[in-house]
């Protein structure tokens, strides 16, 4: 195992900057650049249509996005972690499309960040850099229909592989993907193991587009695997490693993946704030009543308890220190509130103003990178309550 490039280099006045800071230039760029950039008259329709924005992740690629954190010299920029935070804060700010930016934190903070730290050389020097331009999409695929919180418990076979990955964030689009199977289930998490496998191998069969709630612009999908034989140099790491893998994937995934949606939730805080001063009810704006600015007080302490928790877990993680702790209650901080929806009342409720979209997506937060309770369970865990 090494080091991600982004932990490699860590500056603590950068990160302090950053904590304090929550208009920090790096930040406000980036959702500059999103605004001008990431702007999509159809996206009403592509979400109507959950239809993925091929042009979006190109042009997110040219400007650097998706080669934030790996090596210069597989085609990315080398970025530390706090500078990569703020660009997926300012994502989260200035872009619209909810599911291309959830999309894209997928496979950056989960795909990427894992092949980068475990793979081989040569599997890195094969995928990493096609992912940093864009040419290429990668999913990460552990889930399978039964398992649920119980990540471990793996029917797919390993080598010869036989079975379902379910809810496979990108799947429809991408061409290679990390595969967890098990040499074998009698040995729970010591047999489970990860391969790297290219999406349109023989035995790998992509299912359709899969409708939800919401972040319908990141396609989602399950894939069958029948007899999909995989050579030994696709394995990633030794046999038995893939749960240490995935462990180390889902903590960064945890908090990481979340700079974009607490980027989101700093933009509902604004656009409630307008709302509530501009829309005037009973000869006064309804801001002025406690509880319209009660709801929009708890949006903004949300909103920073999460930050500041996320900043944490980087300064941790750039330290090679456990940041479970920190990563579970910031994905518990910024996951799901229906606070904008009754902030704007029908105009919320409707699809024509984005509001009930925006919400639908961050609603998402309460399932994916492990549900809430499940962050609950380990905030437990780690005070020393019982397991």
């Amino acid at each position: 195992m090494r080091a991600s490039a982004a932990q490699m280099v860590f500056d603590p006045e950068l990160a302090l900057e950053a904590l304090i800071d929550d208009r920090h230039p790096e930040k406000m760029a980036t959702a500059a650049w999103a605004r001008e950039e990431l702007v999509d008259p159809d996206l009403a329709g592509r979400d109507e249509r959950s239809e993925f924005w091929r042009e979006g992740w190109e042009r997110c690629a040219a400007h650097g996005i998706q080669g934030s954190i790996l090596p210069v010299e597989l085609g990315g920029q080398g970025l530390d972690l706090v500078t990569a935070m703020l660009r997926f804060e300012g994502l989260g700010l200035g872009c619209d499309d909810g599911g291309l930016v959830f999309g894209l934190s997928g496979q950056i903070w989960t795909m990427q960040m894992a092949l980068d730290r475990f793979g081989s050389d040569e599997q890195r020097r094969a995928v990493l850099p096609g992912l940093a331009s864009g040419r290429t999409i990668a999913a990460f695929a552990m889930s399978e229909p039964e398992s649920g919180s119980d990540a471990m418990a793996l029917t797919t076979r390993a080598y010869r592989i036989d079975g379902v990955k379910a809810w496979v964030t990108l799947a429809p689009v991408c061409d290679t993907i990390m595969v967890f199977a098990t040499l074998d289930p009698q040995l729970g998490r010591w047999g489970v193991t990860a391969f790297l496998v290219d999406a349109d191998a023989p035995g790998v069969e992509i299912q359709p587009n899969r409708k939800k709630m919401g972040l319908r612009t990141t396609p989602f999908a399950d894939v069958v695997f029948r007899s999909c034989e995989v050579p030994e140099s696709a394995r990633i790491g030794a046999e038995g490693a893939g749960g240490s893998i995935f462990s180390a994937a889902m903590e960064t995934e945890r908090a990481f993946l979340l700079a974009g949606s607490i980027g989101r939730l700093e933009r509902q805080t604004t656009e409630a704030v307008d709302y509530a001063n501009h829309r005037r009810q009973f000869g006064q704006p309804i801001g002025a009543f406690q509880g319209v600015s009660h709801q929009i007080a708890d949006m903004k302490l949300a909103h920073e308890t999460a930050r500041l928790l996320l900043y944490k877990a980087v300064a941790l993680q750039a330290r090679d220190t456990p940041s479970m702790m920190a990563a579970a209650l910031a994905k518990l901080a910024a996951s799901g509130s229906l606070a904008g929806v009754r902030i704007h009342g029908a105009r919320g409720y409707v699809s024509e103003f984005g509001v009930e979209r925006a919400v639908r997506d961050t609603m998402g937060g309460v399932i994916y990178g492990g549900s809430s309770d499940i962050q609950r369970n380990i905030v437990a865990r780690l005070l020393g309550l019982p397991a």
